[in-house]
């Protein structure tokens, strides 16, 4: 099988059994277990309907939980740890017939404009050290627009603007502690 996804979990609510509540119903949530890239689709996907998931930056370094499509179907990922989703994945919901696309959220970031490489290092270590994700696009550093990081960039001089853009860090890291 190509794809891992299941459809074997039940969700239920014993909170109210009024016969109206669609929560006294068992309900079949499909798992995604696996990401594909748009381009690897097989075949056998061609008469899937398709929908897309919308998702900050934060949203697509979780591997495992509840999504929602921007079409209002939920489903459940099971992803191997250290997934970071991007545009041009896909979750395939086999018994749903879908190919759900990975929509990166724009979001507010500073866009800092280094001089050069020694620069470039500079700001990537300052910008690190306070534990700030960075990500790196033609020859800028980006890092979310949070409190605390325009106070760092004037401190040590960094030229910056300011954005609305999709933001995927270089790195994501889980575990780090101090």
């Amino acid at each position: 099988m190509f794809f891992r996804s299941r459809s074997d979990i039940s969700c239920s609510n014993d909170a109210d059994p009024s016969p109206q509540s669609p929560a006294t119903s068992n309900q079949h949530m499909t798992i995604v277990e696996r990401v594909v890239r748009e381009c690897d689709l097989p075949d056998s996907c061609g008469g899937f309907g398709r929908d897309k998931v919308t998702l900050g930056w934060e949203e697509r370094t979780h591997v495992h939980g509840r999504r929602r499509t921007d079409g209002g179907l939920e489903f459940g990922t099971s992803l191997p740890r250290g997934t970071v989703l991007r545009s041009g994945d896909c979750f395939v919901l086999e018994a749903e017939r879908l190919v759900v696309s990975i929509v990166e959220r724009p979001e507010p970031v500073f866009v800092i404009s280094p001089r050069g490489d020694a620069e470039s290092a500079l700001f990537a270590y300052h910008i690190g050290n306070r534990h700030q994700p960075i990500m790196i696009e033609n020859g800028s550093l980006v890092c979310p627009d949070v409190p605390g990081v325009e106070q760092l960039l004037h401190q040590h001089r960094m030229p910056y603007s300011r954005a609305v853009r999709p933001f995927t860090p270089v790195a994501t890291t889980s575990g780090h502690h101090h």
